[in-house]
């Protein structure tokens, strides 16, 4: 017999339903489609349930920036912790960080940056979560390049997130089978960094 769920449990479960599906209306509508109905709907909530969790659409977005930075902290966290130390570890190193900057909660990280533009209260919200996820991509990245000179392993990584960031956008327009992305990636790797390989 299933064990029936506390009170808090219960909203601890809606909570999370509603935070999973704001992240898939943002990835199908895109910020502006992003409606309280649309993710009502989704769940198959009242106004007034809805309103119990989370005030109003800003509010919940705010909720759903943090889910979608600790979603992509996990994923890099555990990419991270099957890499071995060692002269090896830089490619797998940035395949981990390029895990984290794809799939669904990076699209919807994407749709929330580009209305950040002009949402200073959006933005406002963005940048902890944002500045707490590239901090922890930093020190993956800064141990798999242990030695090199922390100038250019900073050039290195910054340049390493402008460009997923950019083949995500790309990847918008012009899908990939990931052959075209692996490519131009290895590329980076041996034209970019290959003077700052430890």
């Amino acid at each position: 017999m299933a064990a029936t769920l506390t009170r808090k449990q219960q909203r601890e479960q809606t909570r999370q339903l509603l935070l999973e599906a704001a992240i898939a209306c943002l990835v199908e509508y895109g910020y502006a489609g992003t409606t309280t109905q649309r993710i009502q709907d989704r769940v198959q909530l009242s106004r007034g349930a809805f309103t119990h969790h989370f005030a109003s659409k800003a509010d919940l977005l705010v909720a759903a920036i943090h889910h979608i930075a600790d979603e992509r902290l996990v994923l890099l966290r555990s990419a991270a912790a099957e890499i071995e130390p060692g002269p090896d570890a830089l490619p797998h190193v940035v395949a981990a960080i390029r895990t984290a900057m794809s799939g669904p909660p990076f699209l919807a990280a994407l749709e929330l940056w580009v209305s950040a533009r002009t949402d200073p209260e959006l933005r406002a919200a963005l940048l902890p979560p944002e500045r707490q996820l590239g901090r922890a991509l930093r020190e993956i990245f800064e141990k798999a390049v242990d030695g090199v000179d922390p100038t250019q392993a900073r050039t290195a990584f910054e340049t390493l997130l402008i460009f997923l960031r950019g083949l995500a956008i790309t990847g918008v327009l012009r899908p990939d089978d990931g052959d075209s992305s692996t490519k131009v990636l290895e590329y980076w790797m041996q034209h970019m960094f290959a003077a700052a390989e430890p």
